[in-house]
């Protein structure tokens, strides 16, 4: 009898290790290595009349590791960054991590005593502001210490061109003259500093504070690895190729611009950096550098269809364009495509490291009526590539839904592109993963194909006279009124019905006659009974800076309402 091969056993495979001819940690600091040497000739970086190549982003980005490194930043200090999309934001996503610091970007539309908040919580070391808000991070900083008289940054002053303001002011709250100017800092700086790799992928890169869609902004933390992977990620579901020119429309402060700095380096493409986000500005930046790509919210959507004919011109080409956010209209998604704009929608958190879901777009619809694919698009999808777990599940329980179009449950999500957690607040962490997923708070539904559909936020759903009304869909209703721009529902407590749906909504230009009446008629006409809302308010819409409508704001206006006379059923 003939013997067989011998059977490898467990043990033999598990005496293979990890080497340094084997194991690397992951890091997107591999893509700004690897094109600056590959395409060290090809632009970066385009700002206003300014232009960068691989070679010298890299460069400056070595500069900024070196110079901070002088100024006793290293491993797990926090760097902190108050500005719009200009170069030196962009460039602190390398330079930083070049040195294991750890990047906060921090959201340039909140007050003095919000910066103040998140500069002492990261315990920020260093930081970097742009000239336009210096005003308001001086303010913060002295309530920053009035709080802690030992928290004293070393503070840079980015002198940006674009600035609306000049620098320094005629009259500073504190001596100007002993910050230090952003390109001073990088001449300080080796242009061949020899950077550290991470000795470990799970190491923090940056801290991301939650948009403040809710009254209490924690501090989320994420890691190489998952940097690495979201971006690679969102290169593959974007088909992106090589060399794309991107349009900073997005924040470069939400979630780290949802990974696409490390995307754009890792495809050697162009930066086109826009410090405000205009229709004219979107529209001549396309003609005027080719742009392939953008992100940006749903009413960044509805700011390019909506916009005066004067600031709009032909694309030259189709334009791709991500979107994330609230669930975008069919009616947007619809116009937008017309516009010639290519649509993707995604779907994530600030503790996701932006979107880690996608509306992966199958070829046979693209047969279907117009309104169908817009239908379909509006879904929030399937998992990203570098997303493990995706599904719909029964909060209590953690079992999965029916796949039933119809059942709700609460969106969960679970793998490498899920946060540490949250800094300096392990009970809401603990709370954040029970059960081995993380919890986003979403409430949607699962269909038969698999894809999720957000309704709800689970502190948004109304719950009126026993029915659940998903003010998302509400929302997606109010939207085809021809007079309505933005349109935003919440609920209002009802002594008999518990709570009922109140709207409020920005009408387009030239509809300004509409009225409360000739609205709520059309909601009666459109969707059933209990779903319509009881009361129209007309007002423009509180949003963050991403673009996301605070609904927190309009629940405690719509309590301080009186009820309406008429029944609801």
């Amino acid at each position: 009898m003939t013997s067989g091969p011998a059977r490898t056993s467990g043990a033999a495979y598990d005496s293979l290790s990890k080497s340094a001819a084997n194991y690397v940690p992951l890091t997107p600091l591999s893509f700004l290595r690897r094109t600056a040497a590959v395409f060290p000739e090809r632009l970066s970086v385009i700002h206003g009349p300014r232009r960068f190549t691989w070679g010298e982003t890299y460069r400056r980005c070595c500069q900024l590791a070196s110079a901070l490194q002088k100024h006793g930043v290293g491993q797990g200090d926090t760097v902190a960054v108050v500005a719009p999309n200009v170069p030196a934001l962009y460039e602190a996503h390398f330079g930083v991590a070049m040195l294991g610091a750890v990047l906060n970007a921090v959201n340039i539309r909140m007050d003095a005593r919000m910066i103040a908040h998140f500069l002492t919580h990261g315990q920020a070391k260093v930081v970097m502001v742009d000239r336009e808000f210096l005003g308001v991070t001086e303010s913060a900083l002295a309530h920053a210490s009035e709080a802690d008289r030992s928290f004293r940054p070393f503070v840079v002053v980015i002198d940006d061109a674009t600035a609306d303001i000049t620098w320094p002011p005629n009259e500073p709250s504190y001596c100007i003259r002993r910050y230090t100017e952003y390109e001073e800092l990088l001449g300080r700086g080796d242009p061949n500093f020899r950077w550290e790799w991470p000795t470990d992928e799970w190491a923090a890169i940056s801290l991301n504070y939650t948009s403040g869609t809710t009254s209490n902004p924690k501090g989320v933390v994420y890691h190489h690895r998952g940097a690495h992977l979201n971006a690679i990620s969102n290169a593959l579901v974007w088909s992106m190729p090589q060399h794309p020119i991107y349009l900073w429309t997005l924040p470069l402060f939400h979630c780290n611009g949802w990974c696409f700095p490390w995307t754009v380096a890792l495809l050697a493409g162009t930066n086109v950096c826009l410090r405000k986000v205009t229709a004219a500005n979107v529209y001549s930046a396309i003609a005027q550098h080719g742009v392939t790509h953008l992100s940006g919210a749903p009413t960044v959507l509805g700011m390019l269809v909506n916009a005066p004919p004067q600031e709009k011109r032909p694309l030259p080409h189709p334009v791709a364009i991500i979107t994330a956010g609230a669930a975008p209209p069919p009616t947007i998604l619809t116009r937008i495509e017309d516009a010639g704009f290519k649509v993707t929608h995604v779907y994530g958190l600030t503790e996701s490291y932006g979107p880690a879901v996608v509306c992966a777009w199958k070829p046979e619809w693209d047969s279907l009526p117009a309104t169908e694919q817009a239908r379909l698009k509006s879904r929030q999808g399937v998992p990203y590539p570098a997303l493990e777990g995706l599904d719909v599940l029964d909060p209590k329980t953690l079992n999965p839904v029916r796949a039933d179009g119809e059942t709700i449950g609460e969106v969960m999500l679970r793998g490498n592109v899920v946060m540490k957690g949250y800094l300096k607040n392990e009970a809401a962490t603990t709370e954040a993963f029970e059960g081995g997923w993380f919890h986003t708070g979403d409430l949607g539904v699962k269909h038969e194909d698999g894809y999720v559909e957000l309704k709800d936020r689970s502190k948004d759903i109304i719950i009126s006279g026993g029915e659940n009304i998903s003010s998302i869909q509400v929302e997606g209703i109010l939207f085809q009124h021809p007079a309505i721009l933005e349109a935003a529902v919440v609920a209002k407590p009802h002594p008999k019905w518990l709570e009922t749906p109140v709207a409020f909504v920005t009408l387009r230009e030239g509809s300004e006659r509409c009225s409360e009446a000739e609205i709520l008629q059309w909601c009666r006409e459109n969707m059933p009974r209990f779903m319509c809302p009881s009361r129209v308010v007309f007002k423009p819409l509180p949003k963050t800076a991403t673009g996301k409508v605070q609904k927190y704001v309009l629940r405690e206006e719509a309590k301080r309402m009186p009820d309406a006379i008429e029944s609801k059923l």
